[in-house]
């Protein structure tokens, strides 16, 4: 018997795109229903989509699996995104309060510097969350500064942002395979919500997702995200460095599986020991251990230098250790070695209950996952049984003009990028009947990724002024207040 309540995941990966369907249970604990993945080598380099046409694909045969094990139909889906044009740049906005004295800050105020920061324009990147820092009135800093009289007020945020034209083919990808997305969420943040817990975020930390083309690295202080930066190095650089020693990557790749350690001490390299894979392929040990240790040290010493001068003293949490480069044998001591911190830990699993167990394998690797299905908040299920109406993936109707022509043409339903081109299609008339219009038209022309990205954010914002005033919300804000009344 199908579900008529859950909620569907995408991750996409360096090497995997995976697909996630699961139901929260009323005891706090998840059932996850169904599990899909495609291999991602061939359109998707370092976190980055390169190849449409192929992702497009590897996104519809997973919802199609999905579909068949959960024998129902998804409405839409949230998606995680990460790669290696993800990274955090801070800015700085001020305001001079009126008045030779000063005034007291409002929320009103807090607002419109909110809305400034996120409409400060960046050349070529998108932002796609926002992280507040502190507020500074006059000399003293705050977390909530609303009901502080001042002169001045300072508001420090961490703009997280990605290549837009990055972001626009992931948007692409969607739009061609029919899934209507839900909600994004930068992958790094839903990865630290499951496996880090509230003392290490509070305390400070360091989260290292040790992945196959990339590492991830989050710093935490204060409850807060200090630091996102994505590495273009991970297991596989060690892989083709091991190809040095003659062996093809599938051997490389096992010599690092079986016999690798991020750290050996001087006293155990013996320099007549050698590895065997086969009676007739063996390399000199002391060879793998130079190659893998020098190429591991590059990565933690990347990693470490992420960290922000302010807050490397101030990691009172360590450092928590996840991804497929976390089971590399003596990384901890590794991690030691070059960063002086002593609390080190391996996150295999998340911090979530599923039931049954165990029910999502190779951890590892799928803590991510877990994460951005856990972030869900709207339920995915669709009748399959009902033709879905045509809309385009954000579920905008289409304009009466494209379904005539639609109609006329007697073509099959409508993808998002036909929608689209209606869309734009329609703009152009209305631009038209007025010149000025036209003018504005030949100066910035509207495509179709423009139209897509504003019917997105137009859903965010919708959504955001739906639910900011919710009991829920309300509750969370109270019992935030009295859990951490110094912030």
């Amino acid at each position: 018997m199908s579900t008529k309540n859950f909620i569907v995941a995408i991750e996409l990966g360096s090497t995997k795109i995976r697909g996630i369907a699961g139901k929260k249970n009323p005891d706090g604990t998840i059932s996850v229903l169904a599990l899909s993945e495609e291999d991602a080598t061939q359109c998707i380099r370092k976190g980055v989509v390169y190849n449409i046409d192929k992702t497009t694909q590897a996104i519809s045969n997973i919802i199609q699996r999905l579909r068949a094990q959960l024998k129902t139909g998804i409405k839409q889906v949230f998606v995680g995104i990460g790669g290696q044009s993800i990274h955090s740049h801070h800015n700085l906005l001020f305001c001079d309060m009126p008045g030779t004295e000063g005034g007291i800050v409002s929320q009103q105020l807090i607002v419109e510097m909110m809305d400034e920061n996120r409409a400060t324009e960046y050349s070529d990147k998108e932002v796609l969350d926002v992280h507040v820092q502190e507020y500074r009135a006059d000399n003293l800093m705050q977390s909530d500064p609303v009901g502080i009289p001042c002169t001045r007020l300072e508001g420090n945020f961490l703009n997280i942002l990605q290549n837009k034209r990055h972001y626009q083919n992931l948007l692409k990808c969607f739009a061609n395979a029919d899934v209507k997305i839900a909600d994004i969420y930068l992958a790094p943040i839903a990865l630290a919500d499951v496996v880090l817990t509230p003392t290490e975020k509070r305390s400070g930390c360091m989260l290292v997702d040790l992945g196959a083309d990339t590492t991830t690295v989050v710093v935490y202080y204060k409850n807060i995200v200090r630091h996102v930066a994505v590495i273009p190095l991970g297991g596989n650089s060690i892989t083709k460095d091991l190809c040095a020693l003659q062996l093809e990557e599938q051997d490389a790749e096992k010599v690092k599986t079986k016999y690798a350690s991020a750290f050996t001490p001087e006293n155990e390299v013996d320099g007549d020991e050698q590895y065997n894979l086969s009676p007739t392929i063996s390399v000199p040990a002391v060879k793998v251990i130079d190659l893998v240790e020098a190429r591991v040290d590059e990565i933690i010493t990347n990693a470490w230098n992420q960290v922000p001068g302010e807050f490397a003293e101030k990691l009172l949490g360590g450092i928590v250790l996840t991804g497929g480069g976390a089971q590399l044998k003596n990384i901890t001591n590794a991690f030691r070695k070059i960063t002086s911190i002593e609390q080190i830990r391996i996150a295999k699993d998340s911090n979530e209950a599923f039931t049954p167990q165990p029910i999502v394998p190779t951890s590892f690797t799928q803590n991510t996952l877990v994460g951005i299905l856990v972030k869900g908040d709207q339920n995915c299920w669709a009748d399959a049984a009902t033709p879905r109406a045509n809309t385009d993936m954000f579920e905008t109707p289409v304009a009466p003009a494209a379904e005539e022509r639609k109609t006329s043409e007697q073509t099959a339903p409508l993808s998002g990028f036909q929608t689209f081109d209606n869309a734009a299609t329609n703009i152009e008339i209305k631009q038209k009947e007025d010149p000025k219009k036209e003018e504005i038209k030949e100066e910035t022309p509207i495509t179709e990724e423009d139209i897509l990205i504003r019917q997105y954010r137009e859903q965010q914002e919708k959504r955001k002024e739906q639910n900011k005033d919710s009991l829920g919300n309300k509750i969370s804000r109270w019992i935030q207040a009295l859990t951490n009344p110094e912030e």
